[in-house]
Formats: structure tokens, sequence, C-alpha cells
């Protein structure tokens, strides 16, 4: 699982987090403090945290996980995070290729080294 969305709407500063779905992986929605609810008049169950986005973000960052992209949606703020499945992975030639490579190069981990020109 390599993605992940999380969300919370106007309440940025007390929570809650909508960290998943039906089909996240339950040990990280465990790790988060999640549980799977089913909010009235939704046919959907989502994970839902009571730790705030930021508390949230900062556990998923220790975790591996890193911001590509944010955005709001009305009254509900939306993150994208990524995790590389693995950071190298070895070719059955002995040749290590890089991870998301587009040019030969490994792609930026963070914001500050990625070429926005």
């Amino acid at each position: 699982m390599p993605y992940l969305l999380i969300s919370t709407q106007i309440r940025m500063e007390c929570g809650p987090t909508i960290v998943g779905d039906v089909e996240s992986d339950k040990d990280l929605m465990e790790y988060l403090g999640a549980t799977l609810q089913q909010m009235l008049g939704n046919n959907f169950k989502e994970w839902r945290t009571p730790k705030s986005p930021r508390v949230v973000l900062d556990l998923l960052e220790r975790g591996g996980w890193r911001v590509v992209g944010m955005t709001g949606i009305g009254q509900t703020c939306a993150w994208t995070l990524h995790k590389p499945l693995t950071p190298q992975k070895k070719q059955a030639n002995g040749h290590q290729e890089k991870a998301a490579a587009t040019n030969g190069e490994p792609a930026p981990q963070k914001l500050s080294d990625m070429d926005l020109s």
C-alpha cells in the first residue's frame, strides 16, 4: 500500500481525522489509533482517529510516509501521502534498479529536492 489519503473537516486543530477505508492496512490503522466506523447516512465505512491531522502527519512521517499533495475541498482538507514499497530492488542480473526513476536518477524524496521550474 504505497499511497494513503487522509482528510479532516473544518476542525483541523482537534480532529477527528479520516485515515483510511475498509481496504486499508489494519496494522497501520491501529498505529494511528483509528477505528472502523460507518457514519449515519453513509453506505461505506472509514477508519477514523480522534487525533488531529498534525499528530497523524507526525506519526506517519516517523513511519516513512511523505506528503505528496494537499488540497482544500469545500470545508474538507485532504493530504495524499506516499511510502515507497522498497527503496531499491535487485534485478535478476545483479544490477540495482532505482525506485521510481524516470531518467536514471532516483525520485526526489523531499519537495526541496524537486526541480519545480
